[in-house]
């Protein structure tokens, strides 16, 4: 079953939803106020994809932008809607919101052992570029860092 997905910013009401995804995605999950703090920074970017006939909140993603690069915070899909497409939904509104801006990249971190986060980033065009050692404070996991160059604005099409 395919649901209908709607992408828009997320807002502060979000936050109960961000948190149960969140817990639900993560061993050391950000706290309500590192949400709350990052949907009221100007220099953040956070797009929550709603399944349209519940109105749920089905996944997020939080950016930042910083001189040289949107720094890709955190993104996390219901376990019930992962492997439909949305975090690509949502990654590729991000570009879709920020090509042709300047010449920022993009960037994150994903533990070295989540082969299916990184199989995704890969497919977006991010690449391998280097490794956190000890970055996650539950195990000390390593991070490989990914990079993705800047997206330039869409070529106009003739009809």
């Amino acid at each position: 079953m395919t649901n209908q997905i709607e992408l828009k910013r997320l807002e502060l009401r979000d936050l109960a939803e961000i948190e149960e995804i969140e817990r639900s995605s993560y061993p050391t999950p950000w706290s309500r106020s590192m949400f709350a703090s990052e949907l009221s920074k100007p220099s953040s970017l956070c797009l929550g994809a709603h399944d349209v006939d519940s109105g749920r909140l089905v996944g997020y993603l939080v950016i930042s932008r910083y001189v040289d690069a949107w720094h890709v915070m955190n993104i996390a899909v219901r376990p019930d809607y992962r492997r439909q497409g949305i975090a690509s939904m949502l990654m590729n509104r991000l570009f879709d919101l920020t090509s042709g801006r300047s010449r920022r990249g993009y960037t994150l971190e994903v533990r070295v052992s989540n082969t299916g986060a990184i199989k995704l980033y890969e497919r977006l065009g991010f690449k391998p570029r280097g490794v956190r050692r000890g970055y996650y404070t539950d195990n000390r996991e390593d991070a490989l860092i990914m990079w993705k160059d800047p997206v330039q604005e869409p070529v106009a099409r003739s009809s």
